[in-house]
């Protein structure tokens, strides 16, 4: 699909916009102060495949960890600022990669303006957050409650401020906990700036809900090309966020290296175990290492059909009554005995990967 064509900016060693590929982002909620505690969360994060992390700075306290946390950190640190520009001025100054504020809460302009020469004479590109509850009072009140025209107008109004001073590495992200608001607002923005976007529905809730909503709002927008970074916001631990982010990436193609199981939902045809099957193929996909191509892996219930309906995965496995099929391209190689299909499969895997190893 054409993504929206974006400026190019960069948060540490991560490229954003532009012809790059999407970032999954994600913050970490553990007290920035607690350095061991956020450290441990950070590289948790990395691992399970984040890119870039945002942490809160309440206080100087928190602003005091962030010299540790950028030089010893496993990612790009973005710090998140409210209110008191101070905390800005002192992020810039402790080496972080990128700020996430809202110009509207810092205060007056001056106080803008210092925090965006700092900003720009660091190379430290600002990300304006704009969310659906925290919307200017006198914006609120012109339209009746927070409506996607106005969080746009305050995103423009906040960047102009910027632009005052001759700032331009921005990222915007127009946040709300309402699917619909938040993909109005972000159609509405990107028809009317270039710069790149982060995406996210805030406050999503629990696995459950939250996954759910993040899918849609988060790949309706992906499937127009508008969207540069995402977040999944999850309640709970941030690690749970990534899988779900790239899985919204995957079904929409847009990683080079997406890992994809594809499984029937099973009827009576079916004789073997699909669902614990395509469990453990899951967990084999996630221990690969980095791929330089996508890998899709299928597990059917039917071996008379299930080949020729999961024809585009790479291998797959299907059968019925203790015996079963292993095929690849759609065409079957090999007839197995059920226990035989997952070892027959694993070792297909295991040699793409092999082959396939960035």
């Amino acid at each position: 699909m054409r993504r929206r064509p974006t400026k190019e900016i960069r948060v540490g060693s991560v490229p954003i916009g532009g012809k790059n590929p999407i970032v999954i982002q994600s913050m970490t909620n553990t007290d920035t102060r607690d350095l061991a505690a956020t450290l441990t969360q950070i590289a948790a994060l990395r691992d399970a495949g984040c890119q870039l992390v945002r942490v809160a700075v309440p206080d100087a306290d928190a602003a005091a960890a962030l010299g540790r946390l950028c030089r010893d950190g496993a990612l790009p640190l973005i710090a998140d600022i409210h209110f008191d520009y101070r905390l800005a001025l002192a992020a810039i100054r402790a080496g972080v990669h990128g700020l996430r504020l809202n110009p509207g809460n810092i205060g007056s302009r001056q106080r803008v303006r210092e925090v965006a020469r700092a900003a720009r004479d660091g190379g430290i590109p600002i990300r304006v957050g704009v969310n659906a509850g925290s919307l200017e009072r006198d914006i609120a009140a012109r339209g009746g409650g927070a409506t996607a025209e106005g969080m746009v107008e305050s995103a423009l109004a906040q960047i102009d401020l910027l632009a005052a001073e001759n700032f331009d590495q921005i990222k915007i992200s127009l946040k709300a906990s309402r699917v619909p608001l938040m993909i109005e607002a972000y159609r509405l923005l990107a028809a009317q700036t270039d710069y790149p976007l982060h995406l996210g529905v805030t406050e999503a809730g629990t696995v459950r809900g939250g996954v759910v909503k993040s899918a849609v709002g988060i790949g309706s927008l992906l499937a127009e090309g508008i969207g540069d970074t995402i977040r999944v916001s999850l309640t709970g631990d941030p690690t749970a966020e990534i899988p779900v982010a790239r899985a919204i990436l995957d079904a929409l193609e847009l990683r080079a290296n997406r890992r994809e199981v594809v499984s029937c939902p099973t009827c009576a045809r079916t004789g073997i175990d699909v669902e614990t099957l395509a469990a453990r193929v899951e967990e084999k996909l996630d221990t690969l290492p980095a791929l330089k191509r996508p890998l899709s892996v299928a597990v059917m219930g039917c071996a008379v059909n299930g080949p020729g309906e999961a024809r585009e995965a790479d291998f797959g496995v299907a059968g019925g009554n203790g015996l079963g099929v292993f095929f690849a391209g759609g065409r079957v190689r090999a007839k197995l005995r059920e226990d035989e299909l997952l070892p027959a499969l694993f070792r297909a895997i295991d040699e793409f990967a092999r082959d396939a190893a960035e």
